[in-house]
């Protein structure tokens, strides 16, 4: 086939419902990467929270989206893709304005009624319920809206244009915090989305589905998740106490609990999984790792390094590099199993932080986050590609939606341990190198726990 004739494949493969959903995609990565570039030093440079709230609330943000994302498909499935993308982007208008507005006198009856932590942490979760249904509308969309014969391509122009977005959310965040103020990086991704949300009406036209089988409920997807976590009966509880324990901890940080009721909540859960969900919560080390970009490299370089620095410039290189380098980094690493792809991955990206650790300046983070992306793109595609080889007949669906559980935890946890980092090793220890020594010590302790479930779990299957 000749250049001309794939060129009038891809000119006439999609429909126009393909074009609009990948383009208003840019537009909400934009929107969620600028916001989350600036969020750990509007937290707490603007808003006065504490290093270790900062990283919490921070861990909040990226990560309810990735649990969200689980239901969000049956959600849209049943709404319908037009309407679940058009409420989709005015939740996230809504949400961001609001976040923009923390501080704004109009706020300030419900701001003084509750606590700030509280009132902060609500707010933060909104806009998942947007990211939720806008992602598998858009993946949903490129799936109905293309032809077979370029369906690859489309999953390929999607993924770019959602790094592309995911680029130039941050290096916008720089922008507008320098010039108009960090609130004003919340209003911008408020119009942005607000924007999307006119566009949407206007243009987006309900794809043809090429099978009309009904779509799941949430309560079948929430039945799934009971199947793939294994014992759910004790896991699912032990989980929600867990949780709730935390959050009380978080509002109230004169009590404790000691260190052997959380070893006890560890080893019950881990007792009650699944095999599957061995991996994923030994996986959700990587994100753990790899959230530190956004929770708590923006607080070390203003706080250790130039106060003054562009940190949301700085997080631009993540998606640059992604955008550059993927195609030649898959293709040198194709013939490498997609279980070893993965360990390989979560190794580099665990020592990247190695380079900031020995040489604390701007241009060693840059790098630093540089080799970071390069260990994501080595894994990230074989990882998507094990789960659904591993996924039983009728399955792979489940699977696939369970499989951004790591990315959600990885963020939560991440959160607390972030800020956790930067208290003790910066305001109390005054020795901030350690927290990149600690942070590659679970992506170390990852890799090897990735490479004992290979060796002795997964291949005894």
């Amino acid at each position: 086939m000749t250049f001309s004739e794939r060129l009038y494949e891809i000119r006439t493969g999609f429909e126009r419902p393909f074009w609009v959903a990948n383009i208003s995609e840019i537009f909400e990565r934009l929107s969620y990467y600028g916001a989350f570039a600036s969020l750990a030093l509007y937290l707490q440079e603007r808003l006065n929270f504490s290093t270790e709230q900062t990283g919490t609330l921070t861990g909040i943000f990226g990560g309810m989206v990735w649990f969200l994302a689980i239901f969000g498909g049956a959600a849209a499935d049943r709404m319908g893709f037009r309407r679940a993308l058009s409420i989709a982007y005015l939740i996230l208008a809504i949400a961001y304005f609001l976040i923009g507005s923390i501080g704004a006198p109009w706020l300030a009856p419900v701001r003084n009624a509750v606590p700030l932590a509280v009132f902060v942490g609500f707010i933060l979760i909104l806009p998942a319920f947007g990211v939720a249904l806008v992602k598998p509308c858009v993946v949903g969309t490129t799936a109905h809206a293309s032809k077979e014969n370029v369906r690859s391509i489309g999953y390929s122009i999607y993924y770019t244009l959602v790094n592309i977005g995911g680029a130039a959310g941050p290096l916008y965040a720089g922008w507008a915090h320098e010039h108009i103020g960090v609130e004003n990086v919340y209003r911008v991704a408020a119009l942005s989305v607000f924007a999307m949300f006119f566009f949407v009406l206007l243009f987006f036209r309900e794809p043809h589905k090429a099978t009309e089988t009904p779509p799941s409920s949430v309560a079948t997807v929430a039945r799934n998740f009971c199947v793939v976590v294994g014992n759910y009966k004790l896991v699912i509880p032990v989980l929600i106490v867990a949780l709730l324990l935390r959050v009380g901890l978080f509002f109230y940080p004169e009590l404790s609990v000691p260190w052997w009721v959380w070893v006890g909540f560890l080893v019950l859960v881990l007792a009650g999984i699944s095999r599957f969900m061995w991996f994923l919560i030994i996986f959700t080390g990587y994100w753990v790792v790899f959230w530190q970009q956004y929770i708590s490299l923006p607080g070390y370089i203003h706080g250790y390094i130039n106060p003054h620095a562009n940190v949301e410039s700085i997080l631009v290189t993540d998606g640059a590099t992604v955008i550059c380098l993927t195609l030649a980094v898959n293709f040198l690493t194709r013939k490498i199993p997609s279980f070893q792809a993965v360990i390989l991955g979560t190794l580099i990206t665990s020592v990247s932080w190695l380079i900031l650790a020995f040489h604390p300046v701007v241009w060693a983070a840059v790098l630093s986050i540089f080799v970071l992306a390069l260990g994501e793109i080595i894994q990230q595609p074989r990882y998507y590609e094990y789960i659904s080889r591993l996924a039983p007949p009728g399955q792979q669906g489940t699977y696939m939606g369970f499989a951004f559980l790591p990315i959600g935890i990885g963020s939560l946890i991440g959160g607390w341990f972030g800020g956790t980092l930067l208290h003790h090793f910066g305001e109390v220890l005054h020795r901030p190198r350690l927290i990149w020594c600690a942070v590659t010590g679970v992506g170390l302790a990852t890799t090897i726990l990735l490479w004992i479930y290979d060796r002795f779990v997964r291949q005894g299957k």
